[in-house]
């Protein structure tokens, strides 16, 4: 029988595996904000101001052991089996204790590190030194990494010692829709749904994004900023400035995903700040931004400028990869809203600008990364790569044949 965790057991569980004792005068806080209906998070104090954070599946007794916990779990033992990559501060392993056939995973909680999304969300600041620290660390793991055989074999480790032949190309667009969505998201909503469905050339560019993916190296594959903390006393330190939280979703990928989901992070920021009316048109609107564009692209152009900095041979590897980071970026975008949908159970006038600028990185990335950075695509990569100059290959449009049909809502 699976043991649920609560803040009433979780004290004796952490003792029965031999992470506390009754000498500790351990206390459990309630459950943490961040709890979903997919996990539930703990935070527990021990002796001395040691927290750990306790996180179990909800859902595991309906289906079976999950890999996401397993996911991170490999991830920890990864970084302890290759020094090279356990040594960077900004990864490194926080892990203490894993328990797959309960579905639960506790993490050392970092006391001195703050929330980066809350951070930017409340100060409306964003230190290029932060973005700087983020493209660095993300550019060292993707170049460490970078077509080593070794590593992929260690990440396609499965539950059980099975082995994982596949791994996850998240270049999805939305599944297919059918009639029971009626009763299960507000009718507004639907509006999402029939926009979606209207624009084949974003599900042409999806499927061209999809077909064109090429994992290479070991990524994250969840980087927005509730994933992320920073420092407490950031200004005042040299390094150790950010660190990456909650890899269960890791595994070999698509380098330009990681920091595509960066970038949508930032714009998503942007989005939620528009002030948005039936009377006002997109673009006012997009200007109209209480966080306006402005205030968050040095930002991004450091995080784009230290990734290639930090993993220069990637623009050889790809000499579209910023294209295909614009093109993430609007795919992200339009996860983001269907999760809210799904989650929230809402969607108003600011979800169909962000499905308007969506649409416009996934169908028109070479101008839509002039609007997002401020410079164009030559200026960011010149100093870079020797291949910057090289003519781009030319690419099929219209690729109906890699999507599948779908049920409309028209």
């Amino acid at each position: 029988m699976v043991l649920s965790l609560s803040s009433y057991n979780v004290i004796q569980y952490l003792q029965d595996v031999g992470l506390s004792s009754s000498e500790d005068g351990a206390y459990a806080e309630s459950e943490l904000s961040q709890s979903s209906k997919k996990n539930l998070n703990l935070l527990v104090t021990l002796s001395g101001n040691r927290k750990l954070l306790v996180k179990q599946e909800r859902w595991v007794e309906n289906h079976g052991t999950p890999q996401e916990f397993f996911n991170e779990w490999l991830f920890h033992q990864l970084l302890e089996r290759f020094p090279v990559l356990g040594n960077n501060s900004a990864i490194a392993p926080l892990v203490a204790y894993f328990d797959e056939e309960n579905s639960i995973i506790i993490r050392n909680y970092l006391t001195e590190y703050i929330d980066l999304a809350s951070f930017y969300q409340n100060n409306l600041y964003f230190p290029q030194a932060i973005a700087i620290a983020l493209g660095t660390t993300i550019g060292v793991l993707h170049r460490a990494t970078f077509n080593h055989r070794e590593y992929r074999n260690f990440m396609a480790t499965a539950p059980e010692g099975q082995f994982r032949y596949n791994f996850y190309n998240p270049a999805q667009g939305i599944g297919s829709i059918g009639p029971e969505i009626f009763g299960m998201i507000p009718t507004d909503a639907l509006k999402f749904y029939v926009l979606y469905q209207c624009y084949e050339s974003l599900s042409a560019a999806i499927a061209e994004l999809a077909h064109e993916w090429q994992p290479c190296c070991l990524t994250h594959n969840d980087l927005k900023f509730d994933n992320i903390l920073m420092h407490s006393r950031w200004d005042q330190l040299d390094n150790c400035l950010v660190r990456f939280i909650d890899w269960e979703a890791c595994a070999w990928g698509d380098p330009a995903f990681d920091l595509g989901t960066l970038v949508a992070s930032y714009l998503e920021i942007w989005l939620h700040s528009l002030i948005v009316d039936p009377t006002i048109e997109l673009e006012e609107s997009l200007h109209l931004a209480v966080t306006p564009l402005e205030t968050i692209q040095p930002s991004m152009l450091a995080l784009i400028r230290a990734y290639l900095s930090a993993c220069p041979m990637i623009l050889e590897y790809r000499r579209d990869f910023l294209m295909r980071v614009i093109q993430f970026a609007g795919l992200v975008l339009i996860h983001q809203i269907h999760e809210t949908i799904q989650y929230r159970k809402y969607f108003d006038n600011t979800g169909i600008c962000q499905l308007q600028v969506a649409k416009s990185l996934l169908t028109r990335p070479q101008e839509s990364m002039l609007t997002i950075f401020g410079i164009a695509e030559s200026e960011i990569i010149k100093p870079f790569a020797k291949v910057a100059n090289l003519p781009q290959t030319e690419k099929k449009q219209n690729l109906l044949r890699l999507y599948h049909h779908k049920n409309r809502l028209l």
